[in-house]
């Protein structure tokens, strides 16, 4: 640091030794890190000021705004000096991040500005401005958070047995998770949840898991995320709905209802069959249009109009076995809200595809021929019904052990003397034959 610099500097401070100090409140600022953060000092100038800043008795910056003429006139050399110097009183982790604006200083505003904000600008900082009037000292009280930009929750099933996971990334403190469900569920949600930071960054990423109840189809997990400071809170959902399933070449419709809480949401659906979710569509709030991706055109359908009114359905057009079978996604998103439907979809397999998209008529002619065949059975059960009582059968003589006999009277019993007895006559001849003697 030059001379002429240095000896205005420890004037200054000496000359306000016994003068009163001006104290402010604390002043409490978030910054967003990887963002630039202000901390606010302001004072009455008098020209020749000095500003100093501090964190936890860390030198970060000091500033003399009435050398800054002199110093531009000052040889190469003693800039070098001066820069080296200056490092030194604020320390290597502010290098080229921490400054003040010259020509605020001069109006009485002593801004600090940190670019990049990082994990390890948290504290409290102190500003020390001395001016001819005396010495100003305010502190401010730094939090750095990394805000929570979106919060996803998927099924899954990787584990060995189905698991309701949320997740976020790039969030900083580690914020809190709580998990409950919609209608209240008899069983006790035990979630498990884990908080990794990076190494790099010293951001978390956070999932926490809970298994999926039994016995309750179609229920809703709710999983919210609020950050450690309460600045804000993140609401995530589930449903799982039933499984819908159809031959191939019908048109089936798959369910996609967002809660009544969620309102204009912007929408997104997806297909995963045991690889990386592939995109389906997206619906614009702003424009309340859609947009389809190429290789879906011809097989899916949706009415944007009803996407506001919290219907998103999908329409599958002629759906195919291999590649229409699998899990379909919608997400509704919004901010501070996202909810998420899954739906398993089976496309039966038809052997003739034509078959599957032209009526089949195969089963009429085997339908006409069977009836024929039972007409033609009624037919001839009809004639020989018909037949049996028409030509009714001979009926038989009743059968007796009794036989007719022939009664003679008695002077056919007793035979005649002039007759003898003899036989019948055989010959046919039904008179009494004479007898010789006559």
């Amino acid at each position: 640091m030059s001379l002429k610099r240095t000896g205005v500097l420890l004037l200054l401070f000496f000359f306000v030794g016994s003068a009163t100090q001006d104290k402010t409140p604390d002043t409490h600022v978030t910054c967003v890190i990887a963002e630039d953060c202000f901390l606010p000092c302001s004072f009455q100038p008098s020209g020749h000021d000095a500003v100093g800043w501090f964190r936890q008795e860390v030198a970060v910056l000091s500033f003399l705004s009435a050398g800054s003429e002199e110093e531009e006139e000052d040889d190469d050399e003693d800039k070098e000096e001066d820069e080296g110097d200056e490092d030194e009183e604020r320390g290597q982790h502010y290098d080229d991040r921490a400054s003040v604006s010259p020509e605020q200083v001069a109006r009485g505003n002593a801004t600090l500005v940190l670019r990049g904000c990082g994990p390890k600008d948290r504290g409290r900082y102190r500003c020390h401005v001395t001016t001819l009037a005396g010495v100003h000292e305010s502190h401010v009280l730094v939090k750095v958070e990394a805000p929570l930009r979106s919060l996803h929750m998927e099924l899954s099933r990787l584990s060995g047995f189905e698991e309701i996971k949320c997740s976020a990334r790039h969030v900083y403190p580690a914020p809190h998770v709580t998990w409950e469900t919609d209608p209240p569920a008899s069983q006790l949600l035990r979630p498990i949840t884990r908080k990794l930071p990076d190494k790099q960054t010293g951001m978390y990423e956070v999932e926490s898991r809970v298994r999926r109840l039994r016995h309750h189809p179609e229920i809703t997990y709710i999983c919210k995320v609020t950050s450690s400071y309460g600045t804000q809170s993140w609401t995530a959902s589930l449903r799982e709905r039933a499984e819908v399933s159809g031959p191939e070449g019908r048109d089936i419709s798959i369910p996609c209802h967002a809660p009544d809480d969620l309102r204009d949401p912007f929408l997104s659906w997806t297909f995963t069959q045991g690889q990386d979710p592939a995109h389906i569509l997206t619906y614009d709030r702003q424009s309340r249009s859609s947009s389809v991706s190429p290789l879906w055109e011809d097989h899916v359908q949706m009415d944007a109009y009803r996407v506001p009114l919290g219907d998103g359905s999908l329409r599958l057009l002629g759906p195919d076995h291999q590649q229409h079978t699998g899990v379909y996604t919608c997400v509704y998103s919004a901010p501070y809200r996202t909810h998420t439907e899954e739906t398993e979809v089976t496309i039966s397999h038809v052997a003739d595809k034509r078959s599957s998209l032209e009526p089949s008529h195969w089963w009429i002619v085997a339908v006409v021929i069977t009836l024929l065949v039972i007409a033609l059975a009624a037919v001839l059960t009809y004639f020989k019904v018909k037949g049996s009582f028409s030509t009714p059968r001979k009926q038989p003589e009743p059968s007796t052990e009794m036989h007719s006999v022939k009664v003679s009277t008695p002077e056919e019993m007793i035979p005649g003397e002039r007759s003898p007895l003899t036989g019948p006559n055989y010959g046919g001849d039904t008179t009494d034959s004479p007898s010789k003697d006559a």
